[in-house]
Order: C-alpha cells, then sequence, then structure tokens
C-alpha cells in the first residue's frame, strides 16, 4: 500500500473510524481503513453497550445477522448506590425492550470490533491492521496523507483521525495536546466466566435477555467515578473508572480498587464462581465538551474518543462516535462531489455534529462533573447518609412513623455536607430559576385542565 493515493484515510478501527469507513465506501470512495492493534478491538476497552438506532443507521437490520457480534439484548437497566452493607437503588425494565428491534445490546468489543470491520470491508474499505500512525504529512497547509511506523507514506484527500483518546495523529498535527490528569478517567475491567443459567437466575433474567447496573458510593472510595456490571451470554462485564486525577491524588492503585469494588457485598454475591477469563484498562474520555479540539481543517477531520466524544454522565461513548463516524463520511463525500477538501467545506461536519444529538448532548451535560466535584464531601458521605435514612423508615422498630420521620430529617439537615450544598447551591440565580419552572409549569397544567 505504500505511496498509494486514496479519496480518504481513516486511522482507528473503532466505531468512530469504522462508521466512517463504511459511510464512504457504500458511496463508492476508496477507502482505506488503518488499524493497530493486531484485528480490530485487540485494543479497545469499553463495558460495553452498542446503541440499537445508530448501527442500525449504518448497517441497516443488523439484528437479523447471524453473523453479528450481539452477547443480549438489554430489557432492564439499573443504578445503584453503595453504602458500606446496603444498597438502594433506581431502576426500568419493560416489555418493549423485550421487542425487536430492543434499544441495546452487550458485546464483547473484540468481538463487536471485528465483525464491524468486516461490514467495511464488504462495501470496498480496504483495513490494513498492525499499523500505528504517528505522523501526518502536509503539503501547502494541507493534510495530504499519513506516514506509518513502517515509513509507509499513503496520501489522500481527507484523512480521518478515529485513533483513540491518545490521538497521536491529532496531537502530531497540532489540533489538541496531550489531555491532562483531569480531562480523562482511568477504567479497568475484567470479562467473568459465569453459566448462563446462573446469570440469568441471578438477575432474574428469562432466557437471552440482559441487564445493565451502573453503581455509584462506596464501591469507588470516594473517587469520583463508577462501577458497571453487564450481563453477556455466558459472561459478565464488570469495571470500576475514576478520574486519573483523583488516583493520583489519593495513591490509589486502579487493580486495588476493582479488587475492592468485587468484594462488597451486593457485588461479591453477584460474581461468586466466577471466573476471569481478561482483564484490561484503559483511558477514557470525560473532558467533554469543554475538551472537544478543533474538529476539521484541511484535508483532516477528527471523532470519536480522539475528539473527547464521551458523555459520562450517561455512561454513553460508542452511540456518539458512531454518529460522529457517519457524519464525518457523509461530510467527505460532499466533499468529493465538490472537488473541494477546504476546512470551509469539511466545516459542514461541526455543522452536521450541532444538527445532531451529539455536540447537544455533550454541551448540556459540559459542566455536570465540575459542579460533582464541587460537593465531593456529599459524593463521599451521602451513600451512608441515605442507607441510613432508608433503613429507619423501612425498619420496624415500635417507635410511632412520626418519630422516625422527624429523626431522619434531622439528621439530613444537621448533616454538614447537605449543609454546604444547600448553601453553596440556594443562591438568588437557582431561586429565581426555580421560581420561573414553577410558573412554567402552572401555566402547562393551567392549559392542559383548560384544554388548551
Amino acid at each position: 500500500m505504500a505511496d498509494e493515493k486514496f479519496d480518504a484515510i481513516v486511522v482507528g478501527a473503532g466505531p468512530a473510524g469504522t462508521s466512517a469507513a463504511l459511510t464512504m465506501a457504500k458511496a463508492g470512495l476508496s477507502v482505506v481503513l488503518l488499524e493497530r492493534g493486531e484485528y480490530p478491538g485487540a485494543k479497545n476497552v469499553q463495558g460495553a453497550v452498542m446503541y440499537t438506532k445508530m448501527l442500525d443507521e449504518l448497517v441497516p437490520a443488523f439484528w437479523k445477522d447471524p453473523q453479528a457480534a450481539l452477547e443480549r439484548p438489554i430489557t432492564e437497566q439499573k443504578i445503584w448506590v453503595l453504602s458500606k452493607d446496603s444498597m438502594f437503588q433506581v431502576g426500568f425494565k419493560s416489555e418493549r425492550w423485550l421487542a425487536e428491534p430492543h434499544n441495546c445490546y452487550t458485546v464483547i468489543r473484540a468481538a463487536f470490533d471485528r465483525w464491524y470491520a468486516k461490514k467495511a470491508e464488504e462495501a470496498g474499505a480496504q483495513l490494513f491492521t498492525g499499523v500505528t500512525v504517528r505522523e501526518g504529512l502536509r503539503k501547502d497547509g494541507k493534510v495530504v496523507g499519513v506516514k506509518t511506523s513502517d515509513g509507509d507514506e499513503l496520501y489522500a484527500d481527507v484523512v480521518v483521525a478515529a485513533d483513540g483518546v491518545n490521538s497521536l495523529l491529532g496531537q502530531q498535527l497540532g489540533l489538541l495536546d496531550e489531555w491532562t490528569a483531569d480531562e480523562v478517567a482511568l477504567g479497568v475491567k475484567e470479562v467473568l466466566e459465569l453459566p448462563r443459567e446462573k446469570i440469568e437466575d441471578r438477575f432474574n433474567l428469562e432466557k437471552g435477555e440482559g441487564t445493565t447496573i451502573e453503581i455509584f458510593g462506596e464501591n469507588t472510595r470516594g473517587l469520583l467515578g463508577y462501577s458497571f456490571l453487564y450481563t453477556n451470554k455466558d459472561t459478565l462485564s464488570f469495571g470500576v473508572g475514576a478520574k486519573l486525577s483523583h488516583f493520583q491524588k489519593t495513591g490509589i492503585r486502579p487493580p486495588d480498587l476493582l479488587e475492592y469494588a468485587k468484594s462488597h457485598p451486593m457485588i461479591r454475591r453477584l460474581l461468586k464462581g466466577s471466573k476471569s477469563l481478561e482483564y484490561s484498562a484503559h483511558l477514557i474520555p470525560e473532558g467533554g465538551y469543554n475538551s472537544m479540539p478543533k474538529l476539521f481543517t484541511d484535508g483532516f477531520l477528527i471523532a470519536g474518543d480522539a475528539a473527547q466524544m464521551v458523555n459520562a454522565s450517561h455512561r454513553e461513548g460508542s452511540n456518539l462516535a458512531m454518529t460522529a463516524g457517519r457524519l464525518a463520511g457523509e461530510t467527505v463525500i460532499e466533499a468529493k462531489t465538490k472537488g473541494d477538501f477546504s476546512a470551509k467545506t469539511l466545516s459542514a461536519y461541526q455543522e452536521k455534529l450541532r444538527k445532531s444529538f451529539v455536540i447537544p448532548d455533550l454541551f448540556d451535560h459540559k459542566d455536570l462533573e465540575t459542579m460533582v466535584e464541587k460537593h465531593m464531601d456529599l459524593v463521599a458521605e451521602g451513600p451512608e447518609l441515605m442507607a441510613q435514612s432508608l433503613y429507619d423508615y423501612f425498619n420496624v422498630d415500635g417507635r410511632p412513623k412520626r418519630d422516625t420521620q422527624k429523626s431522619i430529617l434531622q439528621r439530613l439537615l444537621k448533616n454538614s455536607a447537605v449543609k454546604e450544598l444547600v448553601r453553596s447551591e440556594l443562591t438568588l440565580k437557582n431561586e429565581f430559576s426555580l421560581v420561573k419552572m414553577a410558573l412554567k409549569m402552572r401555566v402547562l397544567l393551567w392549559k392542559l385542565t383548560h384544554g388548551k
């Protein structure tokens, strides 16, 4: 492939890169897809959940493909909050999620990425694995290709960088700097073997159904992060992640945090008797909207983790990556029609992202992590406080209910972290916003009750 010229070079065969390559190949463009791993998925770490809508837009009715590397359709989603010895939860399970097409599926990335890259190849893209790209080639200020670690030079009208959180290509071309420890999380994950009948019995699932559990509280030892527990066919995916800066400040080692989380009594019983098949660790971009680099320049686009496209508050990343990859591919197709690969033409990519859910979702959650970090005392003390309150509420000890409720309220109001939260958030601006929201709700209610 040395010194060849293509319509597009895509660096990285993850969800963003393969989506871009597949989109362009289906339109008849000559596309080369470069992956540094031994095979697609060899270097990737994710929970992992894939969402139907975004994948269906690229591989229609993919769930009917008997070769599709899907584990279980998710019919139930839960959020747990752990204290030292207790757990309280919210969750949702629906008959609607039992019907095809399901809302989402668990996958094993090593298998899924191979199947997905195969779809790009079937559409006409050329896949090369074991190829590392650290350098972009420029001519007259425009990106015109890449140079591989083997010294091969490849040329194209457009290069799409989807080379992951540490985008070597994006850094070398000057679109982004190395992320700081506050802009990334470090996640560790195990795939644990367990018979499928035991999985369905322990998680109260009917045959073939799947569940996801996101877990907050005691399992992260006060670090800003969370655990996840997902059901696959005959394995479980369990992992924990936290901000890299918090690991650095506390000196807690990621593998120790994983073992700590696994030992919690509410988690331990679900993992009991399982056998570890795979262990992995990876950086996760969590800077979000505030850390996004410039997304285009002459002859160049960037997508997926490389562009910080992860919505950490909704544990979504692959769906943003797939949509961004597809939109990058569509932008290149339009540029090919015009015969113009300038930054001005490629800026349509950013506009497409603004009109999709990608940039709006990242923008809406851009300050959430900062806000949570302001109240780390509440993050540390909140689960114990809530667990004790719920224990008192549900425990029958002979006291009048009014006395129990008064005791719970007094405990909450006396807690220093709760007091600090009220002091910091009960500002005039927030009070005005609450009043404004209340008035809007009253108007809406009046319209509904009066048939307006």
